[in-house]
């Protein structure tokens, strides 16, 4: 694999840079004095950003694009072989790394490397962890896949030898990283397009913990099912935390709940009750996570009282149960839930918010994942009095598998529960127009472009 000299600045072109990880990394080099051009679909906040940085930014990707002074090239996973930019590159022999790899390269630059893995809650933890260290005055750097008000975005670029970052299984991307700190948040079937089963999924965990060095620390919750076949052969330290069942991390006493649905609750470390922490992001799953970023703050030698002022300053990120705003009495919320277990942690949250009637406005992300999950998706939103479906994001897919949201729709009519179908968003904006009523809560979920529709009903 080519190795990219930090200390030696060099051309890098990046082949879909407005993507949230990929405009992150280019920050990062940017900031090290990196010449850095890339090259996306559309114009977008994260691409101006960059230029306004001093990338050079072109839209449509074309094979004259890779011009003769980019000495490297990254790419990412959704990039195929037929793509012209990456045809060209291997054409001229360029070198070329994928964005994981990259990130992985970076990792190596820093003494700390921390990096949070999971089926869920990535984005999350690892913005818990950036508020930790920012209290702690560790002056970390930081690449999260969602934008963090308390960073201005997605990266920040620190001068300490403390790196933070997300850990994505998909493709096995991680497996190219360098920690010293990993976390596992949970172990679940996902990315059946291109994981074989959970066991398939579970091994991917296992080498993922296994990268990490004699002397580094993996933080595990409990709650993963027979945790002992990840940690199994790992040298590194292993601490666990969880709401129960956990000799390291968990919580003591009762949890309480405002009228928000936002926790407080004791921290207890190996039976020591630590104090008390307040969070302001709501359900019971930010709970976990917070005991996930609390485990490795610690364990890390972040005193306690920083540790909970960090969480207590945290509100939260872009798409995760983000407030939007109010129309005729009707509170938006949107979030980025698009597996079963996210869905219903959502929907759970949601209960605990002021409202009337709660309606879910739902968009599945990609064939594979919906047909896969099927029924579990119906289980899942039918904690919501009311759904209304648009159509299927196809991401990076296309359907050969026949499924529609029409079917998902017929599963939920089949459990009792209220549910629509619009195939435009126009359509389902001028439904929710009507049918909303004062002091309901409107929740705009998945992870594509369902987002849209709440902020087109509060625009009007």
């Amino acid at each position: 694999m080519y190795q990219i000299d930090f200390q030696t600045p060099i051309h890098v072109h990046f082949i879909g840079i407005g993507g949230i990880s990929m405009s992150g990394l280019a920050q990062i080099l940017l900031k090290k004095g990196f010449p850095v051009s890339g090259s996306d679909s559309a114009k977008s906040a994260l691409t101006e950003q960059l230029a306004d940085l001093g990338a050079r930014i072109v839209y449509g990707q074309k094979a004259e694009n890779i011009t003769d002074d980019i000495q490297a090239v990254v790419y990412t996973a959704a990039i195929h072989p037929d793509n012209p930019e990456y045809a060209a590159a291997r054409a001229a022999g360029i070198p070329m790394i994928t964005r994981a790899e990259l990130l992985g390269q970076i990792m190596r630059n820093f003494e700390t490397a921390i990096a949070v893995a999971g089926t869920h809650g990535k984005t999350t933890t690892t913005s818990m962890l950036a508020a930790i260290l920012l209290a702690a005055e560790k002056d970390p750097t930081v690449s999260v896949g969602g934008i963090l008000p308390e960073i201005g975005g997605n990266i920040r670029t620190g001068s300490s030898g403390v790196f933070l970052t997300e850990a994505c299984e998909y493709t096995n991307s991680y497996l190219s990283f360098f920690p010293t700190v990993s976390v596992i948040l949970n172990i679940e079937e996902d990315h059946m397009d291109f994981f074989k089963d959970l066991e398939d999924i579970r091994s991917s965990f296992h080498r993922f913990a296994a990268l990490l060095p004699e002397d580094g620390l993996l933080v595990l919750n409990s709650g993963i099912p027979a945790p002992e076949e990840i940690v199994k052969d790992i040298k590194a330290r292993v601490a666990t935390c969880g709401l129960k069942g956990t000799e390291d991390y968990t919580v003591s006493g009762e949890i309480s709940w405002d009228d928000r649905g936002c926790a407080s609750f004791a921290l207890c470390r190996r039976g020591e009750t630590m104090g008390p922490v307040t969070l302001h992001v709501p359900g019971r799953h930010n709970v976990a996570n917070a005991l996930a970023a609390l485990a490795v703050s610690l364990e890390t030698g972040i005193p306690f009282p920083q540790a909970a002022s960090g969480l207590s300053a945290f509100h939260g990120t872009d798409r995760r149960f983000q407030y939007k705003g109010e129309v005729n009495g009707v509170t938006v919320i949107d979030d980025y839930a698009h597996h079963p277990t996210e869905i219903r942690a959502t929907l759970q949250a949601a209960a605990a918010y002021p409202h009337r009637e709660l309606w879910c406005v739902f968009q599945p992300h990609t064939y594979t994942r919906t047909k896969a999950f099927l029924t579990d998706f119906a289980d899942a939103l039918s904690h919501a009095d009311h759904v209304v479906l648009t159509d299927i994001y196809a991401a990076r897919e296309v359907n050969t598998l026949g499924i529609s949201s029409g079917m998902l729709q017929e599963e939920l009519l089949k459990k009792g529960t209220d549910c629509s179908y619009f195939s435009s968003f126009a359509e389902i904006e001028k439904f929710l127009s009507k049918k909303c009523m004062h002091g309901d809560l409107l929740i705009t979920m998945g992870a594509g472009d369902v987002l849209k529709i709440g902020e087109n009903l509060l625009s009007r």
